[in-house]
Protein backbone atom coordinates (compact mmCIF):
# COMPACT_ATOMS: atom_id res chain seq x y z
CA UNK A 1 0.00 0.00 0.00
CA UNK A 2 2.79 2.42 0.86
CA UNK A 3 5.02 3.81 -1.91
CA UNK A 4 7.98 3.15 0.37
CA UNK A 5 8.35 0.05 2.49
CA UNK A 6 6.66 0.38 5.89
CA UNK A 7 6.32 -1.84 8.88
CA UNK A 8 4.38 -1.25 12.09
CA UNK A 9 5.78 -2.08 15.49
CA UNK A 10 3.94 -2.21 18.79
CA UNK A 11 0.26 -2.33 19.65
CA UNK A 12 -2.58 -2.14 17.17
CA UNK A 13 -4.71 0.82 16.21
CA UNK A 14 -3.63 4.25 15.10
CA UNK A 15 -0.99 4.65 17.80
CA UNK A 16 1.33 1.95 16.49
CA UNK A 17 4.89 3.15 16.00
CA UNK A 18 5.89 3.14 12.35
CA UNK A 19 9.29 3.02 10.73
CA UNK A 20 9.49 4.34 7.19
CA UNK A 21 12.33 3.01 5.08
CA UNK A 22 13.18 5.13 2.05
CA UNK A 23 14.86 3.24 -0.77
CA UNK A 24 16.93 5.12 -3.36
CA UNK A 25 15.36 5.59 -6.76
CA UNK A 26 18.69 5.25 -8.51
CA UNK A 27 22.10 4.19 -7.40
CA UNK A 28 24.04 7.32 -6.33
CA UNK A 29 27.32 8.19 -7.92
CA UNK A 30 30.40 8.88 -5.86
CA UNK A 31 30.05 12.11 -3.90
CA UNK A 32 26.32 12.27 -4.51
CA UNK A 33 23.20 11.06 -2.77
CA UNK A 34 19.85 9.73 -3.87
CA UNK A 35 19.04 10.40 -7.54
CA UNK A 36 22.39 12.13 -8.01
CA UNK A 37 21.62 14.83 -5.44
CA UNK A 38 24.70 16.73 -4.24
CA UNK A 39 25.88 16.70 -0.68
CA UNK A 40 26.81 19.68 1.48
CA UNK A 41 29.14 19.15 4.44
CA UNK A 42 28.25 15.49 4.58
CA UNK A 43 24.46 16.10 4.69
CA UNK A 44 22.35 14.64 1.91
CA UNK A 45 20.59 17.35 -0.07
CA UNK A 46 17.40 16.85 -2.04
CA UNK A 47 15.85 19.52 -4.22
CA UNK A 48 12.23 19.69 -3.03
CA UNK A 49 9.00 20.13 -4.98
CA UNK A 50 5.98 21.41 -3.03
CA UNK A 51 2.60 20.62 -4.58
CA UNK A 52 -0.97 20.85 -3.40
CA UNK A 53 -2.60 17.45 -2.95
CA UNK A 54 -6.17 18.74 -3.09
CA UNK A 55 -7.76 21.63 -5.04
CA UNK A 56 -5.27 24.24 -3.88
CA UNK A 57 -5.44 26.60 -0.89
CA UNK A 58 -3.87 23.94 1.35
CA UNK A 59 -1.53 26.34 3.12
CA UNK A 60 1.44 25.96 0.79
CA UNK A 61 2.59 29.50 1.55
CA UNK A 62 3.48 28.78 5.16
CA UNK A 63 5.17 25.47 4.32
CA UNK A 64 7.14 26.97 1.44
CA UNK A 65 8.23 29.85 3.65
CA UNK A 66 9.23 27.38 6.37
CA UNK A 67 11.30 25.41 3.86
CA UNK A 68 12.71 28.47 2.11
CA UNK A 69 14.97 29.22 5.09
CA UNK A 70 16.88 26.06 4.16
CA UNK A 71 16.76 26.68 0.40
CA UNK A 72 19.02 28.86 -1.69
CA UNK A 73 16.57 29.25 -4.58
CA UNK A 74 12.75 29.22 -4.74
CA UNK A 75 11.18 28.55 -8.15
CA UNK A 76 7.60 29.07 -9.35
CA UNK A 77 7.07 26.62 -12.21
CA UNK A 78 3.44 26.96 -13.39
CA UNK A 79 0.26 28.99 -13.17
CA UNK A 80 -0.15 32.74 -13.03
CA UNK A 81 -1.43 35.31 -10.58
CA UNK A 82 -4.67 33.36 -10.15
CA UNK A 83 -3.40 31.58 -7.04
CA UNK A 84 -2.04 33.18 -3.90
CA UNK A 85 0.05 32.48 -0.84
CA UNK A 86 -0.40 34.22 2.49
CA UNK A 87 2.75 34.42 4.61
CA UNK A 88 2.77 35.52 8.24
CA UNK A 89 6.30 36.45 9.37
CA UNK A 90 7.03 38.15 12.69
CA UNK A 91 3.47 39.40 12.82
CA UNK A 92 3.57 40.87 9.29
CA UNK A 93 1.27 39.43 6.62
CA UNK A 94 2.41 39.21 3.00
CA UNK A 95 0.01 38.21 0.22
CA UNK A 96 1.76 36.88 -2.86
CA UNK A 97 0.13 35.86 -6.13
CA UNK A 98 2.90 35.69 -8.71
CA UNK A 99 6.17 36.13 -6.88
CA UNK A 100 7.82 33.07 -5.30
CA UNK A 101 7.63 32.94 -1.53
CA UNK A 102 11.39 33.36 -1.25
CA UNK A 103 11.19 37.09 -2.04
CA UNK A 104 10.36 37.92 1.57
CA UNK A 105 13.51 36.17 2.80
CA UNK A 106 16.84 38.03 2.47
CA UNK A 107 19.59 36.24 0.60
CA UNK A 108 17.26 33.96 -1.38
CA UNK A 109 17.08 33.90 -5.16
CA UNK A 110 13.52 33.78 -6.48
CA UNK A 111 12.83 32.47 -9.98
CA UNK A 112 9.73 32.58 -12.19
CA UNK A 113 10.05 29.71 -14.65
CA UNK A 114 8.96 29.31 -18.25
CA UNK A 115 5.89 27.31 -17.17
CA UNK A 116 4.35 30.45 -15.64
CA UNK A 117 2.17 32.87 -17.61
CA UNK A 118 3.26 36.36 -16.61
CA UNK A 119 0.99 39.35 -16.24
CA UNK A 120 3.49 42.24 -16.21
CA UNK A 121 0.97 44.63 -14.66
CA UNK A 122 0.31 42.21 -11.79
CA UNK A 123 4.04 41.67 -11.34
CA UNK A 124 4.74 45.40 -11.09
CA UNK A 125 1.85 45.92 -8.65
CA UNK A 126 3.06 43.08 -6.45
CA UNK A 127 6.64 44.36 -6.41
CA UNK A 128 5.41 47.85 -5.51
CA UNK A 129 3.14 46.48 -2.78
CA UNK A 130 6.02 44.59 -1.19
CA UNK A 131 8.17 47.70 -1.44
CA UNK A 132 5.56 49.59 0.61
CA UNK A 133 5.93 46.85 3.24
CA UNK A 134 9.70 47.24 3.32
CA UNK A 135 10.61 44.33 1.00
CA UNK A 136 12.71 45.45 -1.96
CA UNK A 137 12.67 43.14 -5.00
CA UNK A 138 15.63 43.70 -7.30
CA UNK A 139 17.12 41.79 -10.26
CA UNK A 140 19.60 40.38 -7.76
CA UNK A 141 16.72 38.71 -5.93
CA UNK A 142 14.36 37.81 -8.79
CA UNK A 143 14.92 36.27 -12.21
CA UNK A 144 12.22 35.56 -14.81
CA UNK A 145 12.49 33.09 -17.68
CA UNK A 146 12.97 34.86 -20.99
CA UNK A 147 10.55 32.40 -22.62
CA UNK A 148 7.69 32.95 -20.17
CA UNK A 149 4.37 33.77 -21.89
CA UNK A 150 2.92 37.25 -21.36
CA UNK A 151 -0.69 37.86 -20.25
CA UNK A 152 -2.22 40.86 -22.02
CA UNK A 153 -5.31 42.95 -21.35
CA UNK A 154 -7.11 41.17 -24.19
CA UNK A 155 -6.61 37.86 -22.35
CA UNK A 156 -8.24 39.21 -19.20
CA UNK A 157 -11.14 40.63 -21.22
CA UNK A 158 -11.76 37.34 -23.03
CA UNK A 159 -11.62 35.40 -19.76
CA UNK A 160 -14.23 37.72 -18.20
CA UNK A 161 -16.55 37.48 -21.22
CA UNK A 162 -16.49 33.69 -21.13
CA UNK A 163 -17.13 33.49 -17.39
CA UNK A 164 -20.02 35.95 -17.68
CA UNK A 165 -21.70 34.17 -20.59
CA UNK A 166 -23.77 31.82 -18.41
CA UNK A 167 -23.75 28.88 -16.06
CA UNK A 168 -23.28 26.34 -18.86
CA UNK A 169 -19.92 27.79 -19.88
CA UNK A 170 -18.71 29.00 -16.49
CA UNK A 171 -15.68 27.14 -15.09
CA UNK A 172 -15.06 29.31 -12.06
CA UNK A 173 -11.85 31.03 -13.14
CA UNK A 174 -10.46 34.15 -11.48
CA UNK A 175 -11.01 36.08 -14.75
CA UNK A 176 -7.37 37.09 -14.88
CA UNK A 177 -6.55 35.88 -18.38
CA UNK A 178 -4.56 32.81 -17.40
CA UNK A 179 -6.50 30.34 -19.56
CA UNK A 180 -6.52 32.44 -22.74
CA UNK A 181 -2.78 33.11 -22.34
CA UNK A 182 -2.06 29.38 -22.11
CA UNK A 183 -4.26 28.87 -25.19
CA UNK A 184 -2.06 31.28 -27.14
CA UNK A 185 1.05 29.53 -25.85
CA UNK A 186 -0.15 26.16 -27.09
CA UNK A 187 -1.41 27.78 -30.30
CA UNK A 188 2.12 29.11 -30.94
CA UNK A 189 1.04 32.71 -31.21
CA UNK A 190 1.97 33.92 -27.71
CA UNK A 191 4.13 36.93 -26.98
CA UNK A 192 6.90 35.99 -24.60
CA UNK A 193 9.03 38.09 -22.29
CA UNK A 194 12.02 38.06 -24.64
CA UNK A 195 9.87 39.55 -27.41
CA UNK A 196 9.59 42.81 -25.49
CA UNK A 197 13.26 43.46 -26.21
CA UNK A 198 13.11 42.33 -29.87
CA UNK A 199 11.70 45.42 -31.59
CA UNK A 200 12.34 44.12 -35.11
CA UNK A 201 9.96 41.16 -34.78
CA UNK A 202 7.51 42.34 -32.12
CA UNK A 203 5.11 43.99 -34.59
CA UNK A 204 4.92 40.80 -36.65
CA UNK A 205 4.16 38.75 -33.55
CA UNK A 206 1.45 41.17 -32.47
CA UNK A 207 -0.19 40.93 -35.87
CA UNK A 208 -0.12 37.13 -35.72
CA UNK A 209 -1.70 37.21 -32.25
CA UNK A 210 -4.42 39.64 -33.32
CA UNK A 211 -5.31 37.67 -36.44
CA UNK A 212 -6.70 35.09 -34.04
CA UNK A 213 -8.11 37.32 -31.32
CA UNK A 214 -9.82 39.83 -33.57
CA UNK A 215 -11.57 37.05 -35.49
CA UNK A 216 -12.73 35.71 -32.15
CA UNK A 217 -13.83 39.15 -30.98
CA UNK A 218 -15.84 39.70 -34.17
CA UNK A 219 -17.67 36.46 -33.49
CA UNK A 220 -18.42 37.64 -29.95
CA UNK A 221 -19.65 41.00 -31.21
CA UNK A 222 -17.04 43.10 -29.41
CA UNK A 223 -14.62 45.72 -30.68
CA UNK A 224 -11.37 44.60 -32.25
CA UNK A 225 -8.01 45.39 -30.70
CA UNK A 226 -5.46 47.49 -32.57
CA UNK A 227 -1.83 46.53 -32.92
CA UNK A 228 -0.91 50.01 -31.71
CA UNK A 229 -2.70 49.53 -28.38
CA UNK A 230 -0.98 46.19 -27.75
CA UNK A 231 2.43 47.67 -28.57
CA UNK A 232 1.78 50.61 -26.23
CA UNK A 233 0.76 48.23 -23.45
CA UNK A 234 3.98 46.27 -23.85
CA UNK A 235 6.12 49.39 -24.19
CA UNK A 236 4.79 50.76 -20.92
CA UNK A 237 5.73 47.67 -18.89
CA UNK A 238 8.94 46.64 -20.67
CA UNK A 239 11.30 48.94 -18.71
CA UNK A 240 10.02 47.53 -15.40
CA UNK A 241 10.11 43.82 -16.23
CA UNK A 242 12.99 43.32 -18.69
CA UNK A 243 15.72 43.86 -16.05
CA UNK A 244 14.57 40.61 -14.40
CA UNK A 245 14.83 38.54 -17.60
CA UNK A 246 17.26 35.62 -17.68
CA UNK A 247 17.94 32.27 -19.30
CA UNK A 248 16.47 30.45 -16.34
CA UNK A 249 17.16 26.89 -17.43
CA UNK A 250 20.88 27.69 -17.69
CA UNK A 251 20.88 29.65 -14.41
CA UNK A 252 19.25 26.81 -12.50
CA UNK A 253 21.48 24.18 -14.06
CA UNK A 254 24.54 26.15 -13.01
CA UNK A 255 23.26 26.70 -9.48
CA UNK A 256 22.37 23.05 -9.11
CA UNK A 257 25.89 22.02 -10.15
CA UNK A 258 27.22 24.42 -7.53
CA UNK A 259 25.31 22.45 -4.90
CA UNK A 260 22.59 25.02 -4.23
CA UNK A 261 19.35 23.82 -2.68
CA UNK A 262 16.34 24.44 -4.91
CA UNK A 263 12.75 24.60 -3.70
CA UNK A 264 10.10 24.28 -6.44
CA UNK A 265 6.84 25.99 -5.53
CA UNK A 266 3.63 24.98 -7.27
CA UNK A 267 0.39 26.93 -7.47
CA UNK A 268 -3.12 25.47 -7.12
CA UNK A 269 -3.39 21.73 -6.43
CA UNK A 270 -3.03 18.40 -8.22
CA UNK A 271 -6.80 18.04 -8.58
CA UNK A 272 -6.79 21.18 -10.75
CA UNK A 273 -4.23 19.69 -13.17
CA UNK A 274 -5.42 20.10 -16.77
CA UNK A 275 -4.78 16.39 -17.41
CA UNK A 276 -5.25 14.71 -14.03
CA UNK A 277 -7.77 17.00 -12.33
CA UNK A 278 -11.56 17.30 -12.31
CA UNK A 279 -11.72 18.33 -15.97
CA UNK A 280 -13.09 20.69 -17.24
CA UNK A 281 -13.20 22.38 -13.82
CA UNK A 282 -9.44 22.70 -13.72
CA UNK A 283 -6.73 25.27 -14.26
CA UNK A 284 -5.02 25.67 -17.62
CA UNK A 285 -1.66 24.18 -16.73
CA UNK A 286 -0.16 21.00 -15.33
CA UNK A 287 0.04 21.28 -11.57
CA UNK A 288 1.50 17.85 -10.76
CA UNK A 289 5.07 17.56 -9.50
CA UNK A 290 6.56 16.53 -12.84
CA UNK A 291 5.79 20.04 -14.14
CA UNK A 292 8.51 21.38 -11.84
CA UNK A 293 11.06 20.05 -14.32
CA UNK A 294 9.23 21.09 -17.49
CA UNK A 295 8.26 24.49 -16.13
CA UNK A 296 11.77 25.42 -15.05
CA UNK A 297 13.95 23.84 -17.73
CA UNK A 298 15.65 21.31 -15.48
CA UNK A 299 15.61 17.59 -16.10
CA UNK A 300 13.47 15.26 -13.97
CA UNK A 301 16.59 14.06 -12.16
CA UNK A 302 16.74 17.45 -10.44
CA UNK A 303 13.72 16.52 -8.32
CA UNK A 304 14.81 14.81 -5.14
CA UNK A 305 11.75 14.90 -2.85
CA UNK A 306 8.07 15.65 -3.48
CA UNK A 307 6.15 17.14 -0.56
CA UNK A 308 2.37 17.08 -0.93
CA UNK A 309 0.41 19.66 1.07
CA UNK A 310 -3.10 18.84 2.25
CA UNK A 311 -5.50 20.18 4.85
CA UNK A 312 -6.90 18.01 7.61
CA UNK A 313 -10.20 18.55 5.82
CA UNK A 314 -11.03 19.46 2.20
CA UNK A 315 -11.85 22.76 0.50
CA UNK A 316 -12.50 23.94 -3.01
CA UNK A 317 -12.99 27.33 -4.70
CA UNK A 318 -15.15 27.68 -7.78
CA UNK A 319 -17.22 25.21 -9.76
CA UNK A 320 -16.82 21.47 -10.13
CA UNK A 321 -17.38 18.19 -8.29
CA UNK A 322 -16.68 17.94 -4.56
CA UNK A 323 -17.78 14.56 -3.17
CA UNK A 324 -17.31 15.36 0.54
CA UNK A 325 -18.65 18.92 0.49
CA UNK A 326 -20.72 19.84 3.53
CA UNK A 327 -23.19 22.46 2.33
CA UNK A 328 -24.54 22.77 5.85
CA UNK A 329 -23.64 24.03 9.32
CA UNK A 330 -20.57 21.75 9.49
CA UNK A 331 -19.17 23.20 6.28
CA UNK A 332 -19.89 26.72 7.45
CA UNK A 333 -18.28 26.04 10.83
CA UNK A 334 -15.11 24.70 9.19
CA UNK A 335 -15.03 27.69 6.86
CA UNK A 336 -15.42 30.19 9.71
CA UNK A 337 -12.78 28.55 11.88
CA UNK A 338 -10.35 28.11 9.00
CA UNK A 339 -10.97 31.58 7.55
CA UNK A 340 -11.60 29.92 4.24
CA UNK A 341 -11.53 32.77 1.78
CA UNK A 342 -9.39 32.86 -1.39
CA UNK A 343 -6.13 34.81 -1.05
CA UNK A 344 -6.52 36.31 -4.53
CA UNK A 345 -10.28 36.59 -5.00
CA UNK A 346 -11.68 36.68 -1.46
CA UNK A 347 -14.28 34.12 -2.53
CA UNK A 348 -15.52 31.82 0.24
CA UNK A 349 -14.25 28.27 -0.15
CA UNK A 350 -16.52 25.25 -0.18
CA UNK A 351 -15.65 23.02 2.80
CA UNK A 352 -16.02 19.34 3.60
CA UNK A 353 -14.54 16.28 5.27
CA UNK A 354 -11.11 14.90 4.45
CA UNK A 355 -11.23 12.87 1.23
CA UNK A 356 -8.57 10.17 1.48
CA UNK A 357 -9.46 8.82 -1.97
CA UNK A 358 -8.51 12.08 -3.67
CA UNK A 359 -5.33 12.63 -1.67
CA UNK A 360 -4.23 9.04 -2.31
CA UNK A 361 -4.81 9.60 -6.03
CA UNK A 362 -2.79 12.85 -5.93
CA UNK A 363 0.12 11.20 -4.11
CA UNK A 364 0.34 8.74 -6.99
CA UNK A 365 0.03 11.18 -9.88
CA UNK A 366 2.59 13.46 -8.21
CA UNK A 367 4.92 10.79 -6.80
CA UNK A 368 4.58 12.30 -3.33
CA UNK A 369 7.20 11.14 -0.83
CA UNK A 370 5.64 12.76 2.23
CA UNK A 371 2.65 14.86 3.23
CA UNK A 372 2.50 18.18 5.04
CA UNK A 373 -0.81 18.15 6.89
CA UNK A 374 -2.10 21.64 7.66
CA UNK A 375 -4.91 23.16 9.75
CA UNK A 376 -5.29 20.23 12.12
CA UNK A 377 -6.31 22.75 14.78
CA UNK A 378 -9.50 23.65 12.88
CA UNK A 379 -10.94 20.27 13.85
CA UNK A 380 -10.43 20.88 17.58
CA UNK A 381 -13.66 20.34 19.50
CA UNK A 382 -15.45 18.09 17.01
CA UNK A 383 -17.04 15.12 18.79
CA UNK A 384 -16.87 13.00 15.64
CA UNK A 385 -15.00 13.43 12.38
CA UNK A 386 -15.77 11.74 9.07
CA UNK A 387 -13.13 10.56 6.60
CA UNK A 388 -14.03 9.54 3.05
CA UNK A 389 -12.49 6.10 2.44
CA UNK A 390 -14.15 5.24 -0.88
CA UNK A 391 -16.89 6.08 -3.35
CA UNK A 392 -20.09 4.50 -4.55
CA UNK A 393 -20.83 4.99 -8.25
CA UNK A 394 -24.09 3.62 -9.66
CA UNK A 395 -24.24 1.04 -6.90
CA UNK A 396 -20.62 -0.09 -7.25
CA UNK A 397 -17.86 0.68 -4.74
CA UNK A 398 -14.70 2.21 -6.25
CA UNK A 399 -11.45 3.49 -4.73
CA UNK A 400 -10.60 6.28 -7.19
CA UNK A 401 -12.15 9.37 -8.76
CA UNK A 402 -13.24 8.55 -12.33
CA UNK A 403 -12.07 10.83 -15.12
CA UNK A 404 -15.49 11.48 -16.64
CA UNK A 405 -17.22 14.74 -15.73
CA UNK A 406 -20.66 13.16 -15.27
CA UNK A 407 -19.28 10.20 -13.34
CA UNK A 408 -17.46 12.57 -10.99
CA UNK A 409 -20.70 14.40 -10.32
CA UNK A 410 -22.47 11.13 -9.43
CA UNK A 411 -20.00 9.60 -6.99
CA UNK A 412 -21.19 9.28 -3.41
CA UNK A 413 -18.69 9.29 -0.53
CA UNK A 414 -18.32 6.32 1.78
CA UNK A 415 -17.42 7.60 5.24
CA UNK A 416 -15.57 6.20 8.18
CA UNK A 417 -16.36 7.97 11.46
CA UNK A 418 -13.58 8.50 13.98
CA UNK A 419 -13.61 10.08 17.42
CA UNK A 420 -12.66 13.72 17.65
CA UNK A 421 -10.80 15.48 20.47
CA UNK A 422 -11.75 18.23 22.88
CA UNK A 423 -8.22 19.40 23.74
CA UNK A 424 -6.49 22.10 21.70
CA UNK A 425 -3.92 21.32 19.04
CA UNK A 426 -3.48 24.96 18.03
CA UNK A 427 0.11 26.05 18.50
CA UNK A 428 1.44 22.55 19.22
CA UNK A 429 5.10 22.26 18.24
CA UNK A 430 5.84 18.67 19.21
CA UNK A 431 4.22 15.31 18.69
CA UNK A 432 3.91 14.87 22.47
CA UNK A 433 1.70 17.97 22.74
CA UNK A 434 -1.02 16.49 20.53
CA UNK A 435 -4.11 14.82 21.98
CA UNK A 436 -4.19 11.03 21.55
CA UNK A 437 -7.21 11.17 19.26
CA UNK A 438 -5.54 13.79 17.06
CA UNK A 439 -2.54 11.47 16.69
CA UNK A 440 -4.87 8.63 15.76
CA UNK A 441 -6.50 10.85 13.14
CA UNK A 442 -3.12 11.68 11.57
CA UNK A 443 -2.10 8.03 11.60
CA UNK A 444 -5.36 7.03 9.94
CA UNK A 445 -4.74 9.58 7.20
CA UNK A 446 -1.31 8.03 6.64
CA UNK A 447 -2.84 4.58 6.35
CA UNK A 448 -5.60 5.61 3.98
CA UNK A 449 -3.45 7.77 1.69
CA UNK A 450 -0.49 5.39 1.68
CA UNK A 451 1.89 8.22 2.46
CA UNK A 452 3.72 9.27 5.66
CA UNK A 453 3.15 12.71 7.17
CA UNK A 454 6.46 14.59 7.11
CA UNK A 455 5.24 17.89 8.58
CA UNK A 456 2.24 18.87 10.65
CA UNK A 457 0.97 22.45 10.87
CA UNK A 458 -1.11 23.59 13.84
CA UNK A 459 -1.60 27.31 13.13
CA UNK A 460 -0.78 29.96 10.48
CA UNK A 461 2.39 30.85 12.41
CA UNK A 462 5.44 29.27 10.81
CA UNK A 463 6.87 28.22 14.18
CA UNK A 464 3.81 26.10 14.90
CA UNK A 465 5.09 23.23 12.78
CA UNK A 466 5.90 19.70 13.87
CA UNK A 467 8.67 18.15 11.80
CA UNK A 468 8.83 14.40 11.42
CA UNK A 469 11.10 14.37 8.39
CA UNK A 470 13.05 17.20 6.78
CA UNK A 471 12.41 17.02 3.03
CA UNK A 472 15.78 18.60 2.27
CA UNK A 473 17.55 15.79 4.13
CA UNK A 474 15.34 12.89 3.07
Amino acid sequence: MYPRAMRSVGGGGGLARRHFILYPRTAPRAGQGRAGAPRRKGILMANVVVVGSQWGDEGKGKIVDWLSEQADIVVRFQGGHNAGHTLVINGATYKLSLLPSGVVRPGKLSVIGNGVVLDPHALIEEIDRLSAQGIQVTPEDLRIAENATIILSLHRELDTIRESAGAKTRIGTTRRGIGPAYEDKVGRRAIRLMDLSDHETLDLKIERLLSHHNALRRGLGIAEVSAKSVREELSNVAPRVLPYMDSVWSLLDRKRREGKRILFEGAQGALLDVDHGTYPYVTSSNTVAAQAATGSGLGPGAIGYVLGICKAYTTRVGEGPFPTEQDNHIGRLIGERGREFGTVTGRPRRCGWFDAVLVRQSTRTCGVDGLALTKLDILDGFVEINICIGYRLDGQEIDYLPAGEHAQARVEPIYETVAGWQEQTVGARSWAKLPAQAIKYVRRIEELTGCPVALLSTSPEREDTILMRNPFEA
